[in-house]
């Protein structure tokens, strides 16, 4: 964080991965399935794009999408997951995991985090879906989570603005020595509205994916036949991180901090 904030990108392949790098991103967060949201990328994804890329790479663990409600069953594929991510060199980990009524899973969330460590954590969307993110916060704080990744329980960053800066104020505001790079702001972001996101928000890092449709190489095409549910997205337009926006973003940052 030479200048004074960083910039994390969330990618599902490895070109994206290479594209945020080279962009100016200053951490990656890896996942797969990003139209549900994220989910956990395959360990061969990994294992290559730390081969391609020198910025931290932080995995998602995330055994499907939807609620996050997890199933004992689930809860093994996660620790499984978190640890072969840490065996093909994951810098960080990312999860998220509530309670029926909406409240941090704090018994799920301590063992989880005790196969994470000691690699830093940060809590996922998840806190978006919170009965009182007040409350929410000083649990996360209390296990040890070194990030909360948050759109302000809005549909995205600057509608939820409001609520950021609350969370942080509430922070600043206790005797804890805690950084601003505690809440980056993620979800919607784009060009447009960054600049009001971090005047409006003592972040000093923010997450985005920052990504473009590129088309299919394919000249065959079976407009017949979808590979997913009528919701997925089509089999001929795919989505990559776009240097040029994230250079961009990252310059508009830059300008501010």
């Amino acid at each position: 964080m030479d200048d004074g904030f960083l910039m994390e990108v969330c990618v599902d392949s490895v070109e994206s991965a290479v594209n945020a790098e080279r962009g100016g991103a200053g951490r990656i967060e890896l996942c797969a399935g990003l139209v549900e949201g994220g989910t956990t990328p395959s360990m061969g994804l990994l294992q290559v794009v730390k081969q391609c890329v020198r910025v931290p790479v932080f995995v998602m663990i995330r055994p499907r999408g939807g609620d996050f409600l997890y199933s004992d069953r689930e809860v093994e594929v996660m620790k499984a997951d978190i640890r072969l991510a840490k065996l093909h060199g994951a810098d960080g980990l990312v999860f998220g995991a509530l309670t029926e009524d909406g409240r941090i899973d704090t018994e799920l969330c301590t063992a989880l985090l005790a196969v994470c460590r000691p690699l830093p954590v940060t809590f996922h969307r998840a806190f978006d879906m919170v009965h009182d993110p007040l409350v929410a916060l000083e649990t996360l704080i209390s296990l040890g989570f070194e990030r909360v990744l948050t759109s302000g329980c809005d549909s995205s960053a600057l509608e939820g603005l409001s609520l950021i800066k609350r969370l942080a104020e509430q922070v600043m505001s206790s005797a804890r020595c805690v950084t601003s790079g505690l809440f980056p702001p993620g979800g919607g972001i784009t060009e447009r509205n960054l600049q009001r996101i971090l005047e409006g928000s003592t972040a000093s890092e923010f997450h985005c994916s920052a990504r473009s449709a590129r088309d299919s190489g394919m000249k065959f095409r079976n407009p017949n036949v979808a590979m997913g549910a009528s919701f997925s997205a089509p089999e001929y337009s795919i989505k990559v991180a776009d240097v040029a926006k994230v250079r961009t973003l990252n310059a508009i940052a830059k300008n501010i901090l």
